[in-house]
């Protein structure tokens, strides 16, 4: 089954799939949150949004309150907070599990992709990313201090986009 068949939930709580939500758009996932020191990667997220996006692209935010209660809010509270402090102007999910007994089944898919230094294994903490192609396969993983920005994700980015 591609990435794009999983079942996923927007934010909102409509039923769909990252192929119903993107199309055959490259995809970067990344499990976000509203109160963690990495919070400000929204602003590179969304400049990441805007730059690719007219050609194929689109990043998809993951809300999760897995590390440390980071992500507290109600779905209206975050989408509040995205839309109102960073312009969020992409696609959310509903509140997800990326790690243990409850982890959705998206990323039980993806923590099997290994990162650049070939680690695997679960997700490390809130903005983790992970990049899709237009297949549905997983082509890269980057660490939640890899800033949205870095050479390594628009590289991957622009070679996924072809």
């Amino acid at each position: 089954m591609s990435l794009r068949d999983i079942p996923v939930r927007t934010l909102d709580g409509a039923p769909t799939t990252l192929g119903r939500l993107a199309g055959d758009k490259v995809v970067l996932l990344v499990n976000v949150a509203s109160k963690c020191g990495l919070t400000p990667q929204y602003t590179g997220l969304v400049e990441l949004q805007g730059r690719y996006g007219p050609r194929g692209f689109t990043v998809v935010g993951v809300p999760c309150n897995q590390f440390a209660g980071q992500e507290p809010g109600t779905a209206e509270e975050i989408q509040e907070f995205c839309a109102v402090t960073y312009g969020v102007d992409f696609p959310l999910l509903e509140k997800t599990d990326v790690n243990g007994e409850d982890r959705h089944p998206l990323y039980t898919a993806l923590v099997e992709l290994p990162d650049a230094e070939g680690a695997a294994g679960d997700v490390q903490w809130n903005f983790e990313k992970f990049l899709i192609g237009r297949d549905g396969e997983a082509v890269a993983r980057f660490r939640p201090r890899t800033e949205p920005g870095d050479p390594a994700v628009t590289g991957a980015v622009e070679k996924a986009l072809g």
